[in-house]
């Protein structure tokens, strides 16, 4: 008559430290948790098909690969939205420096947001401001015209080809903040809405 296997061994066939480190790490048997047994150990402990091990090893070895394709795919969107900052950044330091130099341009007058303005170059090469357009001037006109732009009440200028694009943008977001709740309350009034029973 042969032994029955001891308690947290396999029967038939003992542990073997290669098929750990292959399989990964293997959950550690206990026949009675908290001093209760729960099923028979012979049934869940007795030695199966020797190819579990082998498939529990591509298991692992799958779940690797997904774990790294999924840490790549974020990473790769992570990637774009850098890059897509980094275009954003680069537009914003231009149109700074378009607005720093359209300020410094010559101008007899008070220039007021709202209005359009017309870039003009002399012979001698000064730039400057003028209310009168090219279509005004007619063929008389005097000088070269380079653009036309509108000042911004933020003092930002926009290109005479782009103020109907940006006085779209600048009309939606008026009409959202002129909403009473476009603009979420704080989490003080959401309390107060909603008060803890």
């Amino acid at each position: 008559m042969e032994d029955a296997a001891a308690p947290g061994q396999t029967e038939g066939a003992p542990e073997s430290r290669g098929a750990q480190s292959m399989a990964g790490a293997l959950v550690e048997r206990s026949p009675m948790p908290g001093g209760l047994a729960l099923v028979s150990p012979y049934h869940t402990h007795r030695a199966g098909d020797p190819l579990d091990l082998v498939a529990l090893a591509e298991q692992v070895q799958k779940a690797d690969e997904f774990i790294r394709a999924n840490a790549t795919n974020k990473l790769t969107v992570i990637a774009e939205q850098i890059q897509h900052l980094q275009e954003q950044a680069r537009k914003v330091l231009e149109d700074a420096r378009r607005d720093a130099d359209l300020h410094h341009v010559a101008c007899n007058m008070v220039k007021k947001p709202g209005n359009i303005y017309y870039l003009y170059k002399r012979e001698s090469g000064q730039q400057y401001f003028s209310i009168i357009s090219p279509k005004e001037w007619g063929t008389s006109r005097p000088h070269d015209f380079l653009g036309a732009y509108k000042l911004q009440h933020d003092l930002s200028w926009t290109p005479y080809e782009d103020i109907e694009k940006q006085d779209a943008k600048i009309n939606i977001m008026d009409k959202l903040l002129s909403q009473p709740h476009a603009v979420p309350k704080g989490p003080q009034s959401a309390l107060k809405l909603h008060p803890l029973q």
